[in-house]
C-alpha cells in the first residue's frame, strides 16, 4: 500500500471512531412544563430597515389554562426565509418569557413572526406576530419623521426628544393611524405637508414644510406613512410568512 492510500485510511478510520464516539447533541432544550396558551408581552410590530435586527428583542408568555406563567416550556420561533433569530428556540424563564433578537429579512414589507409553545397533550399553540421591514425610501422618511413630525404627531416623549403633542389644541394624527390617513390619498398627504393643514381645510397648527423639504423628503414621508400605518394602507408592502 503506498503512503496516499495509506493516509486516506487513516484518516477514514480515525473520522469513523470520532463519530462513533462523539455525544449525542447536548444543547438540545427539553420542556419540564408545558402550557395551554402563548402571548406576546413586548416586540410586536416594530420598524426596522430591511436586513437588520429589530431595535428591541421580541418577548413572549407561555401560560396555563388560569392564565398563571409557566416556567420551563419550550418557545420556538419560525419565519419566511431570510428571517433570523437569536435563539431561535429557548425555555420559559421564572416569569413565564422567552426573549429573541429578530434581524428582518432583506426585502421590504410586512414580516409575520410565528411563536409557538406545545400543549400537554402536545398539540402545538402557535401566537403570530408582525414586524415591519423598511426599504430604502421608507428609512429616509423615518429619519425625516424623527427630526421634523414627531414631536407633535406622537404624544410620547423619548430622552432625545420631548413630545409637543399634549399642548396642541387640536391633536395631530399619529402616522400609525391608519383608519383615518388611509381615507387620505398620496395627493392629499402631498398638499399638507408641503401648505399646511389649511390646503385640506384642516388645523392651521400644522405648518407648511414646503420650503424645508424637497419634492423627494415629501415623496419619502408618504412612503413611510404607508408602511407603518395600522391597519395596513390600501398600498402596503407585501407580507412575508413562513411556508
Amino acid at each position: 500500500m503506498n503512503c496516499f492510500a495509506s493516509g486516506v485510511l487513516i484518516l477514514s478510520v480515525a473520522a469513523l471512531a470520532a463519530s462513533c464516539s462523539r455525544k449525542p447533541d447536548s444543547t438540545a432544550l427539553k420542556p419540564t412544563a408545558f402550557g395551554a396558551s402563548i402571548v406576546e408581552s413586548s416586540g410586536g410590530k416594530q420598524f426596522g430597515q430591511a436586513g437588520t435586527p429589530l431595535p428591541q428583542p421580541v418577548v413572549v408568555q407561555v401560560n396555563d389554562e388560569p392564565g398563571a406563567a409557566v416556567t420551563g416550556a419550550l418557545v420556538e420561533f419560525a419565519a419566511a426565509p431570510g428571517v433570523t433569530f437569536d435563539p431561535v428556540s429557548a425555555l420559559t424563564d421564572s416569569s413565564g418569557q422567552a426573549t429573541t433578537n429578530v434581524s428582518l429579512g432583506g426585502m421590504a414589507g410586512r414580516y409575520q413572526i410565528a411563536a409557538s409553545t406545545l400543549d400537554k397533550t402536545h398539540k402545538k399553540v402557535e401566537l403570530k406576530i408582525e414586524e415591519i421591514a423598511l426599504g430604502y425610501q421608507q428609512t429616509l422618511g423615518r429619519r425625516l419623521n424623527e427630526q421634523y413630525c414627531d414631536r407633535c404627531h406622537n404624544a410620547e416623549s423619548t430622552a432625545e426628544r420631548v413630545s409637543n403633542y399634549d399642548n396642541l389644541e387640536v391633536k395631530p394624527h399619529p402616522f400609525t393611524e391608519g383608519e383615518t390617513l388611509d381615507k387620505l390619498s398620496d395627493a392629499d398627504l402631498t398638499a399638507i405637508i408641503t401648505y399646511g393643514g389649511p390646503a385640506l381645510n384642516k388645523s392651521a397648527l400644522m405648518p407648511a414644510w414646503g420650503n424645508t423639504l424637497k419634492k423627494t423628503d415629501v415623496q419619502a414621508l408618504i412612503a413611510y406613512i404607508r408602511a407603518v400605518s395600522d391597519p395596513p394602507s390600501r398600498s402596503a408592502s407585501a407580507v412575508f410568512a413562513k411556508d
